[in-house]
Parts: C-alpha cells; structure tokens; sequence
C-alpha cells in the first residue's frame, strides 16, 4: 500500500512539473532599440556629466586660446570665420572624438564590453547612447566658444542658431569615427593615441583657413568627417548667407554621421564577441 502510495506521489509530481513547465513565463524579449537608447543615453550622461565636466573646460578653454592666438594673425573676413567655426567644432571633436575613443579602448581592454553582451540590448543602442551622451556634452562648450569668438572677431552671432544642427550632426559623424577607432584598436593605448591624432587632424585642418593649407592637406581635409560642419556654420557669418549650400554641408555631414555610426557599431559586434 505505502509502494503505490510512493508512485502515485510520484506521478502526481511528475504530472505538476509538467503543467508548471507548460505554464512557465517565457523569457523577457529583447529590449526594442529606442527604449534601449534612451536608457543607454541617460547612464552614459550622467556618467560623462560626473567625470568629465573639467575636460571639457579644458576643451573650451583650448579653442578660445586657439581663437586669441589666431587673433594676431587674421584680421576678419572669410579667415575670420573659418577660425571661429573651427574651434568651436573642435571643441565637439575634443570631447565626442578623442574621449569617446578613449572610453571604448578602455571598455574593451577592461572587459566591459561582456557586461554589455549579456544584457538584452542592441549593438547600435550601445553605440548611439555613448555616441549621443557624448555630443550632448559638447553643448555648453561650444555655444560658449561660438559666442565668444564672434565677440572677439566682430562677427554677427544673427545665425548661430545653426548650432542646433551642427553639433548633433558633427557630433554624430565625430562620435562614430571615435568609437570605431576605440573598438577596432587593438590595445587601450593604441586607441588613446588614435583619439589624440583624431583630434590634433580636427584642430590642424578644421581651425586653419582652408586657403593657407597645401594643396595635398586640402585634400586630407575634404576627408575629415568635421569638415562639413565647420564650412555649414562658416557660412552662416556671411551677410547673406548661400542656406542651399549650408543645407547640403550639413546633409553631408549627416550621411558622413550615419556611416561612421554604422561603422561602429560593426566594430561593436566585432569586438564584442572575441
């Protein structure tokens, strides 16, 4: 009796596992993209507002140094506002460029990029959080600097507005290309370097009139990814701007931003799973 009473136990248990695995949740789904974003943005800004709000005076104090050596040389006109959209850009190059190449090298060679791997979030959330934090981080540097140098080279400040779209979009394009070159080096050291030599490009050929450069440099120049955007708000000082030809700086600076994004997040996936 106490043998049939065991294996009817049994039985009953095996029947109730059964219905509690035929029941059971099933496993949460992998988070949507925009969701992921959003949530990848508001970790990495708050971390980048914590550790990096002195680099970036550092950043802003660079470029208007930059603007007052240049001070002694160019006196206005079209060098004037060459030099002053360049250092305000550079200052999204310093930050969105060099640190963000910085801080993917360290994920990497840290191990942080497995913690990443195990959470339900997309390659590309990852990559456009750290890239969108860190564009918005240039925000106040760049008004900054933008403001200042008009004040110092007597230039309208009517059409700065157009910062709306040149940080976002020089953001995007700088941001990808730091990221890449983060992942894809293959050591910590080597991506800082990388990130420095970005950066000293952004400074070199986004900064100094495009008429004072060699010609082979020129070249080097229609290359750099800031570029566009540097010559978009360069534009905007004249006193009756070409908007046709802003328009399309910036929509080559956007199509340059979604490349080097794409890119990326490749580079992301590549190195994620070694």
């Amino acid at each position: 009796m106490s043998i049939v009473s065991a294996e009817s136990a049994a039985a009953v248990a095996a029947r109730a596992a059964v219905a509690e695995e035929e029941t059971a949740a099933p496993l949460a789904p992998r988070a949507r993209l925009l969701p992921a974003l959003a949530a990848v943005y508001r970790a990495q800004l708050s971390r980048a507002r914590v550790a990096r709000i002195p680099l970036l005076f550092v950043a802003t104090f660079q470029s208007i140094g930059i603007m007052v050596l240049m001070r002694g040389v160019v006196d206005g006109g079209a060098e004037a506002r060459a030099v002053v959209a360049g250092a305000s850009v550079l200052v999204v190059a310093f930050v969105a460029l060099n640190l963000l190449a910085q801080y993917f090298g360290q994920l990497r060679a840290g191990g942080g990029l497995d913690h990443y791997a195990t959470l339900p979030v997309p390659p590309a959330a990852v990559v456009l959080g750290a890239a969108a934090a860190y564009a918005s981080f240039t925000v106040p540097g760049t008004v900054v600097t933008a403001v200042a140098g008009s004040v110092l080279f007597q230039l309208p400040l009517t059409h700065l507005w157009v910062l709306a779209a040149v940080i976002p979009l020089s953001g995007a394009a700088l941001a990808g290309l730091g990221a890449a070159l983060g992942l894809l080096a293959p050591r910590q050291e080597l991506a800082t370097l990388l990130g420095q030599l970005g950066m000293s490009a952004a400074l070199l050929l986004g900064v100094l009139p495009a008429d004072r450069l060699p010609g082979p440099v020129s070249y080097a120049r229609d290359l750099l990814p800031s570029t566009y955007g540097v010559e978009a708000m360069a534009r905007t000082f004249d006193a009756h701007p070409d908007w046709a030809a802003v328009g399309l700086d910036l929509a080559v600076c956007a199509a340059v931003g979604g490349v080097s994004l794409a890119v990326a997040t490749w580079a992301y996936r590549r190195a994620a799973v070694r």
